[in-house]
């Protein structure tokens, strides 16, 4: 009979790679898909708001870039600590896991309370750059309630991230499962409580949405606590040069990943407001969201591998780092050839659910029949990406972390609707993810003919 922590690293050492990922990724896919719903949640009850519905629904997707950079740099601690924190584990070097663990989540918490605090004071000034010159005063007033309740919780928000990619990076998936669900039931409990019955409208959306993030939270930092994981001490938090770099080269990818999808958030409303006014905004921003959660199984699937990934190429099992990554592209890709070629076949349906006005609709079927018809590409994109962060290599994860968001789509975005107006707006996506396909590619071959020859 092995001992805790025997059982722990035999765990993620010894299971079969396609029931050892299963495992893991069956609880962070829950986690994913409901964090999905929750992230449309708002979308959806505010789209029923009685007065100016449109407006509402446009004030969400202004605010979408915020609360990506806030949960850009929530991963940035959390996957930069995880990551480090779970080769240590399996190289046998629990005093660096703990101090890196305490430290990323130090390193959030200042970090949260810093964009709160600055963000509030610059409010006015925050919406007005986020906003497109076409969006009407009503609509500008709404964002700015929005906004302000959301950058109070970032303190929380992004601590919840961080605790979670540790959990899941231990091997905890079930803990960080818990936590994500818990709070996003409360998040679509109160949606309709506070939107509809208690007539709080868009500000009611915001207090849904942060007290969600708060009950996720407590949950996960009392879930940190249980089992065989890692316990988050003041006397354990180092912020110095080796785990600040550490925590840089492990979660630069994601802050890249998540802080270029806010900057095009930004580009695309800009763009989509020039070009079709707020209809435009409120259409992209659904398909934005809907896009979301239509991937949020692949990524659900991918953080299922990359603890058993780090954990493996610590141990210098590199044989079974190589076999899960082929399975999770393999059956990545399966799975969003079919989910793509629903969401392509009911386009018009999907929006509609969010939004019934015309002009939303007319403008979001097209963009979303163009992101479905290459959205099988992501399987590649997103694994790829994760198995070049979790190994450590995080030069060439930034590059391809940065490539959908940003390399492509950022000239993309300016050019295309120059010369095609709306339907570039409606494109620019699509483009970008193919042309991504193409960078990713060689970067996994080497990587992989790397492990090989190590091997041999």
């Amino acid at each position: 009979m092995f001992n805790q922590k025997k059982n722990k690293f035999d765990y993620l050492t010894k299971t079969p790679v396609p029931k050892l990922i299963v495992q893991l990724a069956i609880p962070t896919i829950i986690s994913m898909l409901v964090t999905g719903l929750y992230n449309s949640a708002d979308t959806y009850f505010v789209g029923r708001i009685p007065e100016n519905a449109t407006g509402a629904t446009a004030a969400v997707g202004i605010v979408f870039p915020i609360m990506a950079i806030i949960q850009a740099v929530g991963f940035l601690f959390g996957h930069g600590s995880g990551n480090f924190l779970s080769r240590m584990l399996g190289a046998g070097k629990k005093k660096e896991a703990s101090e890196m663990a305490s430290t990323g989540f130090a390193l959030a918490m200042i970090t949260g309370i810093i964009i709160a605090t600055v963000g509030n004071l610059y409010i006015d000034k925050i919406v007005h750059f986020f906003a497109s010159g076409e969006v009407s005063a009503e609509t500008y007033v709404m964002t700015i309630e929005y906004a302000r309740i959301i950058l109070i919780g970032a303190p929380f928000m992004m601590c919840q991230f961080v605790i979670n990619n540790q959990l899941r990076f231990q091997g905890s998936a079930v803990y960080a499962m818990i936590g994500l669900i818990s709070g996003a039931i409360i998040n679509i409990f109160l949606d309709p409580l506070m939107i509809l019955i208690l007539g709080m409208g868009i500000r009611g959306a915001a207090i849904a949405t942060v007290g969600g993030q708060i009950m996720s939270f407590f949950i996960l930092l009392i879930g940190s606590t249980k089992g065989e994981n890692i316990r988050l001490g003041i006397s354990n938090v180092r912020i110095n040069t080796y785990y600040i770099v550490q925590v840089l080269n492990g979660g630069m990818p994601s802050l890249l990943r998540q802080g270029l999808a806010a900057a095009a958030s930004i580009l695309m409303n800009r763009a989509a407001g020039e070009y079709g006014g707020e209809a435009a905004i409120a259409g992209m921003s659904i398909v934005t969201r809907v896009m979301l959660l239509l991937s949020a199984a692949l990524i659900g699937f991918g953080q299922g591998f990359q603890p058993m990934c780090s954990f493996n190429y610590g141990a210098n099992l590199k044989k079974r780092v190589r076999e899960g990554y082929w399975f999770c592209v393999r059956w990545g890709t399966v799975f969003l050839i079919l989910v793509g070629t629903l969401c392509f076949t009911f386009a018009p349906e999907v929006i509609a659910f969010f939004r019934n006005d015309a002009n939303v609709i007319r403008v979001g079927t097209v963009a979303l029949r163009y992101q479905s018809a290459v959205l099988p590409l992501s399987g590649i994109i997103v694994m790829t990406n994760m198995l070049l962060q979790s190994i450590g290599k995080g030069f060439k994860a930034s590059i391809t972390a940065s490539a959908r968001n940003g390399i492509f789509f950022i000239p993309l975005i300016i050019y295309l609707p120059m010369y095609l107006g709306l339907k570039g707006v409606q494109m620019t996506q699509s483009v970008a993810d193919v042309l991504t396909v193409f960078l990713t590619i060689p970067f996994a071959v080497i990587e992989l003919l790397k492990m090989k020859n190590s091997e041999e």
